[in-house]
Parts: C-alpha cells; sequence; structure tokens
C-alpha cells in the first residue's frame, strides 16, 4: 500500500471516542444546545401583572374591573409592581393617579385614611390651557373680592396643585360655559381655599410647566 493509500485509508477509518476532534465537536453541540435554552428561558421570564383599563383617579375605589392582566418583563423589580401572583388588594382606593395601560405600583393603592390630598372642585370661567389635563400640576391664585366690586390684588394660593379631572360646567342666561377643575389639596391647604371660595373670591387656574410645590 502506498503513502496515499494508507492516508485514504487513515481518513475513512471510524473514529474513536479518544479522538479529540470528536470529542471537541461533541462538546461544541453541547454548548450550541447550552445557548440556545439559555436564550430560550431568557427570554420566557415574564410575569403576569395587573394594568389599568382606563385613567384611575386619586381617592377612586378600584375593583377587579378596574384593571386588565398583561405579561411583562420586570427583571427582578416585580415587587413595585401589583402583580397576579401576589393577588390584587381588596377594599383599597388610588392614592395616586394611574394612566391607562400604565402598570399598578404597589404604593398607589392603599386604605383611605391613607389619602393625603382630597379633591376640591374650582369654577373657572377663563379658557383653561390645553395642557390643563388630569396630572398636569397648576398654581390656583385668588384674588379676594373689595368693597367697591373691584377685587384685591391676585395672591398665589396653591402651588403646583396636582389636577384630578376636569370637566364642563353648566351655563347661566346665556354665558359662556365654566370649567369645573377638580385640584388634590391637602388639609393644610383646604381651609384657606374654602375660605376664599365661601367668600366669591375670584379663582384663576396657571399652568405650572416645572410642575414646582414652592
Amino acid at each position: 500500500m502506498g503513502p496515499n493509500a494508507a492516508v485514504a485509508a487513515a481518513r475513512l477509518k471510524k473514529p474513536s471516542w479518544k479522538d479529540p476532534r470528536l470529542l471537541v465537536g461533541i462538546l461544541l453541540v453541547l454548548l450550541s444546545i447550552a445557548g440556545v435554552v439559555a436564550l430560550v428561558g431568557t427570554a420566557d421570564k415574564t410575569i403576569q401583572v395587573y394594568a389599568a383599563r382606563e385613567n384611575i383617579a386619586v381617592g377612586q375605589r378600584v375593583t377587579e374591573a378596574d384593571f386588565s392582566i398583561v405579561k411583562v418583563r420586570l427583571d427582578g423589580i416585580e415587587s413595585s409592581y401589583v402583580t397576579v401572583e401576589s393577588g390584587l388588594p381588596s377594599d383599597k382606593v388610588a392614592l395616586q393617579r394611574v394612566a391607562k395601560n400604565q402598570l399598578i405600583p404597589q404604593d398607589s393603592l392603599g386604605t383611605a385614611d391613607l389619602l393625603n390630598r382630597k379633591p376640591v372642585a374650582i369654577s373657572v370661567d377663563e379658557e383653561l390651557p390645553t395642557q390643563a389635563v388630569p396630572g398636569a400640576r397648576v398654581d390656583v391664585w385668588v384674588a379676594m373680592p373689595g368693597t367697591d366690586r373691584s377685587f384685591a390684588e391676585p395672591e398665589l394660593l396653591l402651588p403646583g396643585a396636582e389636577i384630578a379631572q376636569v370637566m364642563e360646567g353648566s351655563t347661566t342666561l346665556g354665558a359662556s360655559k365654566t370649567k369645573v377643575v377638580l385640584v388634590l389639596v391637602t388639609d393644610e391647604q383646604m381651609p384657606r381655599l374654602l375660605g376664599a371660595q365661601a367668600n366669591d373670591a375670584k379663582v384663576s387656574v396657571v399652568w405650572n410647566p416645572a410642575g414646582l410645590v414652592r
């Protein structure tokens, strides 16, 4: 048998389990399979959480009908949100506004006694800025009435108050329709606002783009 025939015979020889090339090939196959399994396992790490079907206002009592269930990847921060596994707490109200389709933070729900802001209706005659929508921050100014049908210089009463809701007001004898703005007010701020309204003060709402509570 010539040299070339010997080389060809060596190539056609059935590989042994001790053949390094066979072992390397098996190792590469195993690593490839492990990589695919790990990738699939990582991609499937989703969790079921609750999301708001519609906007949820501060103080609103919530039920299961207010939520939908979605699958998301939270990468270790699932404890910050209300999950299906943890269960939906019963007899709770919204402590903060939750927008439509937003996931439900754990600290956004609680008992009514934990509410530190309450919605108060403010009727305004002037046109509201387009930015005055639920969740936006506004400054509420009041001008107290004088003795000669005039008003005193406006004063900033509620800086950076959050809007809970905006509604259409009623018309009176053909007058332009007013707007009713529900703003969230703390117990400390409540007496001054209610006092101004009781004394027929002129109330104005100004958009606060920075959202600052000064």
